[in-house]
């Protein structure tokens, strides 16, 4: 579980995040929602404990967010993969420095395997890859070391339609075995599909938390990209 408390954070005179406050649950899957600029990505690098916020507080699993990085894993792009290394060599490195006992890594990276159908490309190299490829390394890297809170910066950016179906697939299979996984994304049928909860952010500012039916029925509307204009523009009390 994460909660965050009036979050905010600057750099230089741009105030990127303004008291920004939520909360995600374990076994459900939350979407911070916002256009580009909206202080989602920030958010996202404050709960993984990359940025240190200016103000606020962040407790994941009751506790400092820095006392629990062995608990949260960071997926942020399609980037950071050691081109050099095999699939498999990626993961168990990225495992071993999360100071995961070997047994466990190598089960753990099984386990990806089949989740991720990487069976055709867990031992070859990664340079090359495709983005879809390279997503399935970057999850099966967190996976190898199995966090219970998982933070996914834009996870379907650059992926095709098959990728991104398979991405939904593992990400509700993570949600149903209790995992806590927060995603940012500008895309409303990610957010129709996939969340339980949904964060409305604009301007460095959450708006409002709520499931996307209730997001309905406060704004009356029935798309999620209508329900989310209104809010925004501050048709509704939030």
């Amino acid at each position: 579980m994460i909660e965050v408390n009036e979050l905010s954070k600057t750099f230089g005179s741009v105030q990127a995040v303004k008291e920004v406050s939520f909360t995600a649950k374990d076994g459900e899957i939350t979407a911070l929602l916002g256009d580009n600029g909206a202080g989602k990505t920030t958010s996202i690098r404050m709960i993984a404990g990359i940025l240190t916020p200016k103000t606020g507080s962040i407790l994941v699993d009751g506790h400092n967010v820095r006392e629990q990085r062995r608990h949260i894993g960071i997926l942020s792009d399609a980037k950071g993969l050691y081109e050099r290394f095999t699939s498999r060599e990626n993961m168990y490195y990225y495992a071993s420095l999360m100071n995961i006992p070997r047994q466990e890594i190598e089960k753990n990276i099984a386990n990806a395997i089949k989740l991720l159908e990487m069976e055709e490309i867990i031992d070859r190299r990664t340079k090359g890859f495709s983005t879809g490829q390279k997503m399935k390394v970057l999850i099966g890297r967190l996976l190898a070391f199995q966090p219970k809170n998982l933070l996914l910066d834009e996870p379907t950016a650059g992926l095709d339609v098959m990728a991104t179906r398979r991405l939904r697939s593992v990400l509700r299979n993570l949600k149903d075995a209790g995992h806590c996984i927060v995603f940012s994304t500008h895309v409303m049928q990610e957010v129709e599909q996939l969340s339980d909860s949904v964060i409305v952010m604009h301007a460095g500012r959450s708006l409002i938390q709520d499931s996307v039916p209730g997001l309905y029925g406060r704004t009356g509307q029935r798309s999620m990209e209508e329900a989310f204009v209104q809010i925004v523009e501050g048709a509704i009390h939030v």
